[in-house]
Order: structure tokens, then C-alpha cells, then sequence
């Protein structure tokens, strides 16, 4: 049966919903009942059981689905340990103290931001609270701490090969890939992508280069004016988000950069070599044919519990945790991930209601020979950017659009058009993050670092604009007609650098 317009109602609705409401799980929601009561012939009654002992119970039985979920869990289980027993702050401690001036309290707020790659989160939290301290010494804003941990959080967390990110993306790979009958590993795809996240990449070059060159444009430069001539680090009448949280700071003594280290490198190690055996290496494949053909997320499971075994040994051999220490810091990390996972399980089950109703196909029907191909990449990174602004989150953005964004870019285009959509819709959604006053990451910047929330948003916001807009015009652009990204990533990383040479003025940061 064709349900024609009516197959994309769903994705509509919770699009425009996401847009009035910020709230993804109720958008994800209601447009799961839409697209049930569409395919129950408008039974109300028949289509909201439906949900529940049909689609969502349908995501839940892949097997695949299944191992993300767990992955995701684990990987907050372990950042939870990590955190309790002092290997997190350790790490912070190591790079913290390599602050001399400005320019090194900025350099190591960065370095530090890049090292806490393995989840957003714990990301923003950890270097907030850790260098704010310092760089209030070194008399730097609010403001500038504030985006620089914005910057490093998620854009490196989304181009991480290990981090929380990896199960929610892989997952959304997979299943674009199985919907259009491609012979290609998810992991093999994701790896490809990331040249293609220009958004992210640029950024870091553009904090480098802020950093390096100890210019600014915009409320940024009025905010580092302010401290330079009046050494308030933040506005009289600004209204800092002081941090309650506690749970990162983990013990005043024995923090040891090792304790984290070690289960990261673990789980790192045992992931690669994981995906090489799973996937034939041993048997002369390729590297890239093992990745390929390699089943990520059994491979994600055996490095997530072998990181947790190694983080939990350490922490009880040291006697830095008890064991019931190490069971509730588990636990805890746990509790962190599960608006993540809802995420990811009605994800899940919007798409095989898409699936069902034919969106794809119809999309993809009445926009060949509308939109021009080599424009896709650069439509779905605005689109992205415009749908995480309002709903204030990458995940449910990603949730929402790589869904079409898969089948409708191979049917116009292949492989070759693929790869740099899927990069466009992972690295939109995290320009649109960044820009939204809703985000619970900038929300969390401005904690961190103890700045006034908007002040935060309107110094970011040109910033965050500018590296998009470069990521467009030097690399979505240019690789829907088929230029390599590494070309694209060197352009916009020059582009950048006499963005902030020409336009940005000094402060004289160096002599504060």
C-alpha cells in the first residue's frame, strides 16, 4: 500500500514540533502515534497500543539495537568510575598545571577539552569547573572560558572513534544503509565521514587560531575589553550559572591521570584490534575491508566492559573506591545515559515507521530532479543546524533527519554523495547545538565555567556562524561536486586564520 504525502506527516511532525516545543522526546512521540495511526487506518484507539507492543517493542528486538543501548550504558558506566575514583580530575590536574599566562590557561583549557573526548558531558563539566579558577587568575571572561569549552566538547566527542557518540551514530548509519540495500559496514562508513565534518574540525582550528593570535571580533572582543581594562572577569549585572555538581570532581587526593588513561587506551585498543579480528583481518583481509565487514557493535560491547574491568580493578587495588563505591559510580553513569537511550529506542522506531510508510521512497521520488545533487550536503548541514537550534540537541537532530538524509543522497547521487551528506547532517546538528540557547551542552558551558547563560550564547553565537559559514562556502559546496575534503579542511582552515588576522583585534592578552 502507497500512503503518498501522508508518508511524510511523521518526520513533519516531529520536525515542526521539535521546533515549538525544544522537546524531542515528545516530538519523537507523537510523531511515532501520527505514523501509527496513518498505518491503522486512523484507529486511535488500535494505533496508540500499537506503539508500545508493536514498533517500540519491534526497535528493541534487533539484536544491533540491542548492543548500542548496552554500549551507550556502558561507556556512561565507565565515565562514571573514571570520574569517582580521581582519573578524570587527574587528567585535569596534569594539564591545569601547565598554565603559566593567558595564552597557556587558554592553550590548556583547549588541550584538556581535546583529552576528555570521550563524552560531551563530562567534557564540558570536568574543564569548566577545572580551569575556571585558572584562567579567573590569568584574567580571561567568562565568556571566552565558557566557548572554548563549548568548542571542545561536542565536536570533538562526535569525530571521536570511542566515545558516547559512536552507538548513537553508528546505529542511525546502520539502519540508512540496511533501508537502502548498501554493501557497506556502518563503522567503515562513519570513519568515512569524518573529513567531512568540517563544522567540527574547523572550529578547533578556529579556538587555535583565537588562542594563538589572541584576537577577537564581536561581544567576544567587548567581553575580553572588559577584563583587559577592568579585570572583572564577567559583567556586574551578569547572572552565572554557578555549577552544583559535584559528581566530577571526584577525591581531593590520589588523582591519577593513569586511572583514566589506562581504561581509555583500553577500550581504544581493544576496539580497533576488536573491529580488525571480527571482521577477518586475521584471515588476509584489508584494514579497511575488516573494519568494513567487522560487526561494530559486538566489538564496542567487549571494549566498553574490558575498560570498565580495568577502571574497577585499579580503583579497588589502590583502595581509591570501595567496591560498593565502584558499583554506585557504575550506576550513576548509567542514570547519565538515559535520556540518550529514549533518544536512540524512539529514533529507532520513527524510522521503521518511516520504513514502513515508504518516506524514503516518496521523498526521494518527488525531489530527483528538483534539488540539485551536488546541493544536498550543503541543504541537510542547514537543515541540521536549524532543526538542533530549536530543539537544543544533536542527538534527537540526528534522530530526525539522517533517516531521509541517507536514501534521499545515495538515490541522487551514490556513495560518492553519501558519505559528505551523512557528515553534514552529524556536523549541522552540532553547529546548531552550539548556537541554541536550549542546548543542554551550552547550558552546561555556562554552568562550567560560571557565566552568565546568554552572555555565553551572544559572544558564541558569531563565532559558531562563522565557522559555518566557511564550512559551507570551502567544503559542503565544493564536495557535492566532488572535491576531497582535505583540500576543503585546508582552505578552511586558511580561510580562518585571516578571518581572525584581519577582522579580529587584540586585547593584548599576553600582558595581563
Amino acid at each position: 500500500m502507497e500512503f503518498g504525502w501522508l508518508s511524510i506527516l511523521p518526520p513533519l511532525v516531529a520536525i515542526a514540533l521539535a521546533f515549538l516545543t525544544h522537546e524531542v522526546i515528545l516530538s519523537l512521540f507523537i510523531a511515532i502515534f501520527t505514523g501509527t495511526l496513518i498505518l491503522t487506518g486512523f484507529h486511535p484507539i488500535e494505533a496508540f497500543t500499537s506503539v508500545f507492543d508493536t514498533h517500540i517493542l519491534g526497535a528493541l528486538y534487533s539484536e544491533w539495537n540491542l548492543a548500542i543501548l548496552v554500549f551507550c550504558l556502558s561507556i556512561g558506566g565507565l565515565i562514571g568510575i573514571l570520574s569517582k575514583n580521581g582519573g578524570t580530575s587527574g587528567i585535569a590536574d596534569a594539564v591545569s598545571g601547565r598554565a603559566k599566562n593567558a595564552k597557556s590557561s587558554l592553550f590548556s583549557t583547549m588541550l584538556m577539552g581535546v583529552l576528555i573526548f570521550f563524552d560531551d558531558y563530562a567534557n564540558s563539566l570536568i574543564v569548566g569547573n577545572t580551569m575556571r579558577p585558572i584562567t579567573d587568575r590569568m584574567k580571561v571572561s567568562r565568556e571566552k572560558l565558557a566557548y572554548i569549552v563549548d568548542a571542545t566538547a561536542a565536536p570533538v566527542s562526535s569525530i571521536a572513534l570511542v566515545s558516547t557518540w559512536v552507538g548513537m551514530e553508528l546505529g542511525l548509519i546502520r539502519d540508512g544503509i540496511a533501508e537502502i540495500g548498501l554493501e557497506m559496514g556502518a563503522y567503515e562508513l562513519f570513519l568515512q565521514t569524518i573529513p567531512y565534518r568540517f563544522y567540527s574540525i574547523l572550529s578547533l582550528a578556529f579556538v587555535f587560531f583565537m588562542i594563538y593570535l589572541a584576537k577577537d571580533f564581536g561581544p567576544m572582543w567587548k567581553a575580553e575589553r572588559r577584563v583587559y581594562l577592568t579585570g572583572k572577569v564577567h559583567d556586574d549585572d551578569a547572572r552565572p550559572l554557578m555549577s552544583d555538581i559535584n559528581e566530577f570532581e571526584g577525591p581531593k587526593e590520589k588523582r591519577r591521570w593513569i586511572n583514566a588513561v589506562l581504561p581509555i587506551v583500553v577500550v581504544i585498543g581493544i576496539t580497533l584490534f576488536g573491529l580488525y579480528v571480527n571482521g577477518g583481518g586475521l584471515e588476509g583481509k584489508t584494514i579497511q575491508e575488516a573494519f568494513g565487514d567487522a560487526d561494530a557493535s559486538v566489538v564496542l560491547l567487549w571494549a566498553s566492559f574490558s575498560g570498565i574491568a580495568i577502571a574497577g580493578v585499579m580503583s579497588l587495588a589502590q583502595r581509591l573506591l570501595t567496591l560498593k563505591e565502584v558499583t554506585d559510580a557504575f550506576v550513576d553513569g548509567l542514570k547519565s545515559m538515559t535520556v540518550a537511550c529514549i533518544i536512540l529506542v524512539l529514533a529507532w522506531t520513527l524510522g521503521g515507521i518511516n520504513s514502513q510508510l515508504g518516506t524514503q521512497t516518496f521523498l526521494v521520488e518527488k525531489a530527483t530532479g528538483v534539488i540539485a545533487p551536488q546541493l544536498i550536503p550543503t541543504i541537510l548541514f542547514i537543515l541540521s543546524a536549524l532543526v538542533a537550534f530549536s530543539t537544543g540537541t544533536s542527538w534527537g537532530t540526528n534522530s530526525i533527519v539522517m533517516p531521509i538524509a541517507i536514501p534521499l543522497s545515495f538515490a541522487m547521487g551514490g556513495a560518492p554523495l553519501l558519505v559528505p551528506a551523512v557528515g553534514s547532517v552529524l556536523t549541522g546538528a552540532v553547529l546548531g547545538d552550539h548556537c541554541s540557547p536550549v542546548s543542554d551542552t551550552t547550558i552546561m558551558s555556562s554552568m562550567a565555567s560560571a557565566c552568565d547563560h546568554m552572555a555565553h550564547v551572544q559572544t558564541q553565537l558569531p563565532y559558531a556562524l562563522t565557522v559555518g559559514s566557511v564550512a559551507i562556502l570551502v567544503g559542503f559546496i565544493p564536495s557535492g561536486f566532488g572535491m576531497s575534503p582535505w583540500i576543503s579542511l585546508v582552505l578552511g582552515t586558511v580561510a580562518l586564520f585571516f578571518i581572525l588576522k584581519i577582522f579580529g583585534k587584540s586585547v593584548d592578552l599576553g600582558d595581563h
